[in-house]
């Protein structure tokens, strides 16, 4: 079923480089909803019981919206940077919207 396309990527910091990554997290995002007509929603979240994990909660209005970002000089910074600090990811998951 094509549609809404829900992102949930789950990465792995230190404390070295966890406030570095949050606020790559937060470019990536800022550009991606404002330059992005297709990119809804970009959130960073870090679970509260987990120091050292950031997860990222993106809303794209479709498959090529995302496949899109992909390409945007925003995230290939975010992925250059995820590579020198040595992010590791631990998941990413592709979710469809089924209610409401």
């Amino acid at each position: 079923m094509a549609g809404q396309l829900t992102i949930l990527a789950e990465f792995e910091t230190t404390a070295e480089t966890h406030q570095k990554f949050l606020e790559i997290c937060a470019y990536d995002s800022e550009r991606s909803v404002a330059d992005e007509p297709g990119c809804e929603v970009f959130d960073a979240l870090t679970p509260q019981d987990q120091a050292d994990t950031v997860i990222l909660y993106e809303v794209y209005k479709d498959r090529a919206a995302f496949d899109a970002h992909l390409e945007t000089p925003h995230y290939k910074k975010f992925a250059a940077a995820v590579e020198s600090l040595g992010i590791r990811l631990r998941e990413i998951r592709y979710l469809t919207r089924r209610a409401p």
